[in-house]
């Protein structure tokens, strides 16, 4: 999945994106290194793979010099996970003009329902390019926020 653009979070967690289409986005995360203090699989670490999926399908959705930015994000953590990976699998649920809602459906390595999560993103014109906070980064750059300047 070369053409997207690189997201550090997806590196520290492990994400990898193995399907990127605004109909369909599948990422898988490993467990280890992404549980919470009892050793299951934190919840944040769920979210964080469903807005990921959500996203990068509702900007692919959205079209070239559009973004998504998430605006609601809730999740229903079924079951709890010890170890292996998760599969997240992100299908739209509405794609308008200016929001898209997508649901992510998060299991585990035997199929199992994990997690439920929905994730509804506002699409708007990319605007000015902003350097990232921090100074330059190596080519990385981020877009500008509405009003600033």
């Amino acid at each position: 999945m070369s053409q997207l653009p690189d997201a550090p979070i997806h590196r520290r967690l492990g994400i990898t994106i193995t399907e990127a289409g605004p109909d369909r986005c599948v990422g898988t995360m490993p467990v280890e290194g992404n549980t919470q203090p009892f050793g299951l699989l934190h919840g944040g670490a769920s979210c964080v793979l469903a807005e990921s999926l959500a996203s990068i399908a509702a900007v692919l959705w959205a079209g070239p010099g559009r973004i998504a930015v998430g605006v609601d994000l809730n999740a229903t953590h079924h079951r709890g996970v010890r170890g292996g990976s998760v599969t997240g699998v992100a299908t739209p649920l509405h794609r308008g003009r200016t929001t898209a809602t997508y649901e992510v459906a998060i299991t585990d390595e035997d199929g199992r329902r994990v997690c439920t999560a929905r994730l509804t993103c506002h699409l708007r014109d990319a605007g000015p390019r902003a350097e990232p906070p921090g100074g330059s980064s190596a080519g990385t750059a981020m877009p500008a926020e509405p009003g600033a300047g």
